[in-house]
């Protein structure tokens, strides 16, 4: 891989394992737009991106060689060998042709505090439904970037409003857990950044114990906003992907339970 740092542009060649549609638009993260031609635009770490991928060659334009380095070389995770691993999944008989068929997810490193309070609001609900949400809950009170774009608001800023506040936006039942969350992480009483340190059942327990947070969003949490690999959430077609491993997952998926997560959750929702 090569980084080639333009005025306007960030282009890397040699990037492996990288769809975006399957990446960005797979229910990980709520905040990117498929464009006609195929590009991506979106927001994340306080920053506008439009990125475009040919073949191996990856564009983030209008990025800057600090932010590219400061965020997104991380969010996308573009120095993991995801080629590497896809080959130690393909030990796994199911896996070894979906993985071709599904080849390119990645796991984004999305930033604890969106990624927690977007799965909060994703409970009980549908893509479409979720990202309106988010728009909604980021163009009231997220900082205005222009273009019609606004940043995820800080903890701080939701824990001045009340749970009619959240309702406003549609969040429905789910606002009280909303409001009582951004109060406690702006206070301190909840530390995400403390949760990220902890060992993975550790940290799954902290999120349990936040209220309104269930086992689906804990894990859903850990694995695209607190780097956690090895957590695997399951929904209701993850439970009929269990049903193939009567003896539980298999050793190749040791650590890195989640990446082997997406692409049996694609290969369920396509053929089950």
């Amino acid at each position: 891989m090569t980084i080639d740092y333009k005025k306007e542009n960030v282009i890397i060649s040699g990037v492996e394992c990288f769809d975006l549609d399957l990446t960005l638009d797979c229910g990980q993260a709520f905040r990117w737009e498929r464009q006609e031609d195929g590009s991506y635009t979106g927001v994340a770490g306080g920053y506008f991106l439009h990125i475009i991928k040919n073949g191996d060659t990856v564009v983030l334009e209008n990025t800057t060689k600090e932010s590219f380095e400061g965020f997104w070389r991380h969010y996308f995770d573009f120095d993991k060998d995801y080629a590497a691993i896809c080959e130690r999944l393909k030990e796994d008989s199911l896996l070894s042709s979906t993985i071709d068929k599904y080849y390119g997810i990645r796991i984004l490193n999305q930033e604890p505090w969106e990624a927690l309070c977007s799965f909060v609001i994703s409970q009980q609900n549908n893509i479409k439904r979720i990202k309106l949400i988010i728009s909604r809950l980021c163009r009231a009170y997220g900082d205005d970037l222009g273009g019609g774009n606004y940043t995820f608001p800080s903890a701080v800023k939701l824990s001045e409003l009340s749970v009619s506040d959240f309702e406003a936006i549609g969040a429905g039942y789910r606002a009280k857990y909303l409001e009582k969350l951004s109060k406690d992480v702006a206070s301190g009483r909840i530390d995400l950044e403390k949760i990220k340190t902890l060992p993975l059942d550790e940290a799954r327990k902290a999120l349990l114990d936040i209220y309104g947070v269930g086992i689906k969003v804990a894990n859903c949490a850990l694995l695209f906003g607190f780097e956690f690999y090895g957590a695997f959430p399951v929904d209701v077609w993850m439970k009929r992907v269990m049903e193939y491993y009567p003896d539980g997952l298999p050793e190749c998926f040791n650590g890195i339970e989640g990446i082997a997560q997406q692409y049996l959750f694609h290969w369920a929702r396509n053929n089950l």
